[in-house]
């Protein structure tokens, strides 16, 4: 769940951009779910809530960082950044550790991480867990 100040901003961003679809609304709370992903239903939640404790009312932007993964992140890239005019905050690139990723700022700063996982380097295949 994302706290969020603009609950219909961050569910508009996540429909247009991110491709998600709604699967239950209130004005308050939303819960989003991607068809080729039902396993997760990421939901989006006025952080003025009152069901929210006190004190713990605050948006989580700084520091928040969701990860994507998807097929075709190059695809994703062009989509996005290319012809969707989202302003990348780390650009495209493959990493040595097996991710070819990009970044880019949703609303309330939340940092959304889109990445296809690719082969690691030699330095960072003995890390990996055998699957």
């Amino acid at each position: 769940m994302l706290a969020t100040r603009d609950v219909a901003g961050s569910r508009d961003f996540s429909i247009r951009r991110l491709g998600f679809e709604v699967a239950f609304e209130v004005d308050w709370y939303v819960s989003l779910r991607r068809a080729d992903a039902p396993q997760y239903e990421p939901a989006l939640l006025d952080r003025a809530q009152p069901t929210v404790p006190e004190g713990h009312r605050i948006a989580l932007g700084g520091g928040l960082l969701v990860n994507f993964e998807v097929d075709d992140v190059d695809g994703e890239h062009r989509r996005l950044v290319a012809g969707g005019g989202l302003r990348e905050v780390l650009p495209l690139r493959t990493e040595e550790f097996g991710q070819r990723h990009f970044i880019v700022a949703a609303p309330d700063g939340v940092l959304s991480d889109v990445i296809t996982v690719v082969p690691p380097g030699e330095e960072f295949a003995a890390p990996y867990a055998d699957a």
